[in-house]
């Protein structure tokens, strides 16, 4: 079964979430996600996995907190609360939303309680927030491409 066939069939790990935000958020279809994502995680190389490899990015900032408060404040430092927020998730069963940055800020803790790893793309500051259960927060610019 290809990556399309799996694509957000377990919609159910958001749906918290999803009731939290209602229609002010966006879920993404595969061709959407593929979209943002090349745009932001896949400009990164792994490593274990389900962690991106930092090294030669440029870091803006590191948290040991993983919590809501730690979301919180990373979310408010690192880009605008208007700006869109593409919230990916370690199971592409999961599918991929779109909404606000300071929707993210307020439902920090429906956010972190869908998996315990995600990865939140701030499109306007073209950041990019990795969340590991555990391991805290690293937020970094996103390294630039071709044709970015």
């Amino acid at each position: 079964m290809g990556a399309a066939e799996v694509y957000g069939t377990h919609p159910d790990e958001i749906a918290a979430l999803l009731n939290a935000v209602g229609a002010s958020a966006m879920v993404l279809s595969f061709p959407e996600d593929r979209a943002f994502a090349s745009l932001s995680v896949g400009r990164f190389k792994a490593w274990r996995s389900t962690r991106l490899d930092w090294s030669g990015a440029e870091v803006i900032q590191r948290s040991e907190s993983f919590d809501a408060d730690g979301l919180r404040r990373l979310m408010t430092s690192c880009g605008e609360a208007d700006e869109l927020a593409v919230v990916f998730w370690s199971n592409l069963a999961v599918p991929s939303v779109a909404l606000a940055a300071a929707l993210v800020a307020d439902h920090a803790e429906a956010v972190l309680d869908c998996t315990p790893e995600c990865w939140i793309y701030l499109t306007d500051s073209d950041v990019l927030i990795e969340f590991q259960d555990g391991e805290g927060f690293t937020a970094a610019r996103v390294p630039h491409g071709p044709g970015r």
